[in-house]
């Protein structure tokens, strides 16, 4: 998966690639790279989640659902309720818990209705234990 780069994915023979709210539309992603490539959306409130399971997508993410240090031009944070009411007016959409997912809060993210959680520093605050730290957290959930 690429994120936010549709030339890149196809350039690469990525499997798909993650777009955010200022890339290129979903629609034009999946007309570049086939019915077959999986195209992610990020949202960032009910509204924007309601619009994005109308679009060409496999999945949306919603966040940040905690503060978060990896990127400073965030949203406001939804919190653990902004993402119940996320699932909730999606129903049974994929849905993709992002921004400041931790070890000790990504299972918080799945019981409230997240069906995957994406992050960056859980992993990367540690490059010499990436794996090590991947186990950790498949297992905390």
């Amino acid at each position: 998966m690429i994120n936010d780069r549709v030339d890149v994915a196809i350039a690469v023979g990525a499997h798909g690639v993650h777009l955010g709210q200022d890339d290129l539309p979903p629609e034009a992603a999946r007309k570049l790279l086939g019915e077959t490539a999986i195209v992610g959306y990020s949202t960032h409130n009910v509204d924007q989640a309601l619009e994005a399971v109308k679009l060409p997508i496999d999945y949306l993410a919603i966040g940040p659902i905690f503060p978060t240090t990896s990127k400073t031009d965030t949203f406001p944070v939804l919190g653990l309720e902004g993402l119940r009411a996320v699932r909730k007016a999606i129903g049974d959409f994929p849905l993709v818990a992002i921004g400041g997912i931790t070890h000790a809060n990504a299972r918080d993210a799945v019981e409230a209705g997240a069906d995957s959680v994406a992050v960056i520093s859980a992993l990367l605050s540690y490059p010499n234990r990436i794996s090590e730290m991947t186990r950790h957290l498949i297992h905390s959930l």
